[in-house]
């Protein structure tokens, strides 16, 4: 059994999709409409980043979101079909549209919207917590009167990220590290992603969502919220909503790996750029045989 991964914001690269843009005849065919949509060349961005435009969400999660999409076709073309899909964060609108829930051209539209969403949010950060467990980190919260905290991404049994309010985020570190965590990392991020903090941003997103109707997936698809299949029934409100939930909520990728190994995925095909998702599935498959 193959599960399909694909990674989300963190794993864009400059000079990402080099060769594919042209190798990928799906692209060719939409490329003047991926432009026209955005307001500017992702190629030249993705392969140049001039002014270091990668980083900043509105900009990372469409170019990325192309990318990923421009490696999922070249491994279709290859004759690679999963059993499974999921992605992480972002990762989730690839893992959708590989399982036809929408076509390239909407799945660019969702996202760019996205992005422009979350990138308006402000005076929040993120800290990746490594070397402590997530029921440590949610005892450290509530006995250190961190009640502004939110757990924002499950990633492996020792790296989970946390999000908040800027000066809680950096008031978190220390007493993280005193509870036993080995390391604790602010990220540079704008925002206080997948927390309560993104509220706004998904609830814009929701009414941008709601004329839009969607096909049930063709290939089951793991949810970030849930850690369990999109539900086949009452497809396409249930996507809607879980697409806003997930802006807002954490990002369950453990569980989410946790139950693609109870149905038998022995193998995990990272889709995009990098291998984070893949060091990622590796320390949950060696945690959980340990």
């Amino acid at each position: 059994m193959i599960a399909f991964v694909f990674p989300g914001q963190g794993s864009q690269k400059r000079g990402m999709g080099q060769g594919l843009f042209d190798e990928v005849r799906e692209y060719s065919a939409v490329e003047r409409d991926v432009d026209e949509i955005l307001g500017y060349s992702l190629r030249k961005l993705c392969l140049e980043d001039e002014g270091s435009r990668l980083k900043e969400t509105q900009f990372t999660q469409p170019c990325l979101y192309v990318v990923n999409a421009l490696h999922y076709y070249k491994a279709a073309g290859q004759g690679m079909h999963p059993n499974y899909l999921a992605g992480h964060s972002l990762g989730e609108y690839n893992a959708l549209l590989a399982a036809g829930v929408f076509d390239f051209l909407t799945g660019l539209r969702l996202v760019k919207k996205r992005g422009e969403l979350m990138s308006r949010a402000r005076n929040g950060g993120m800290g990746a917590v490594i070397g402590l467990g997530a029921a440590m980190i949610e005892k450290v919260v509530k006995q250190n009167g961190l009640a502004t905290i939110d757990v924002a991404n499950f990633n492996t049994p020792s790296q989970t990220v946390v999000s908040g309010p800027v000066d809680d985020i950096k008031r978190a570190g220390p007493l993280f590290e005193k509870a036993g965590a080995r390391m604790y990392m602010p990220l540079p991020v704008s925002a206080a992603f997948h927390s309560r903090y993104m509220a706004d941003a998904a609830k814009t997103f929701g009414d941008f969502l709601a004329p839009m109707s969607f096909a049930a997936p063709k290939i089951p698809v793991v949810a970030n919220v849930t850690a369990q299949p999109y539900p086949a029934n009452n497809g396409s409100e249930t996507i809607k909503s879980l697409l806003v939930n997930q802006i807002a909520h954490s990002v369950h990728w453990v569980q989410s790996v946790r139950f693609l190994i109870s149905q038998g995925v022995t193998q995990f095909t990272e889709i995009g750029p990098g291998n984070v998702l893949t060091r990622s599935v590796q320390q949950i498959q060696q945690e959980r045989d340990s």
